[in-house]
């Protein structure tokens, strides 16, 4: 599958298009012979160090999910979820990598230090510096707004309409 990425006409859609359309197919078919997403590198990430609670996961992933509870369960039991596959443990209590997993991620990580770096070729490291300051910026200028919207309101709209889309 190949993107074409064409500059939008809004220029503050730039870094939101860039991200979800470009960024996120490169990291899923550089991933997808070793039968993962980015969801369960994720997973694999946070588990590389140490083995972690449900809730901890959860907390870590919120960020970034929409429905931690519901996403890492599926991550984890569906079809193609990183228990069902025998790549993490579950004690009952703590989810650690196995020695499968641990194999996986290693390659996994390979191919997305290779992403990151591709990411970022021809910036300088102020330049990255700048840009990463940036988007924390607009990014906590959506939390604000986010967060003024009466909680009955679908904030989806607001990501969708109101901020990023004027």
């Amino acid at each position: 599958m190949r993107f074409l990425w064409r500059p939008p006409t809004n220029p503050s859609a730039t870094g939101s298009n860039i991200s979800t359309t470009l960024i996120e197919a490169h990291f899923d078919a550089t991933l997808a012979d070793l039968g993962l997403s980015r969801r369960h590198w994720q997973v694999l990430n946070l588990l590389s160090e140490t083995a972690r609670t449900r809730t901890e996961l959860e907390q870590s992933l919120a960020p970034f999910w929409q429905d931690p509870a519901a996403e890492l369960e599926v991550g984890l039991r569906g079809p193609d979820g990183l228990l069902t596959r025998g790549w993490v443990g579950d004690d009952q209590s703590d989810l650690a990598l196995t020695g499968q997993g641990r194999a996986v991620l290693r390659e996994a990580a390979t191919r997305v230090a290779e992403i990151r770096r591709r990411l970022v070729d021809g910036l300088t490291a102020q330049q990255y510096a700048e840009t990463v300051q940036i988007l924390s910026v607009m990014a906590g200028n959506v939390e604000a707004a986010m967060a003024e919207r009466p909680s009955n309101e679908d904030r989806g709209s607001v990501l969708a309409g109101e901020l990023i889309f004027p």
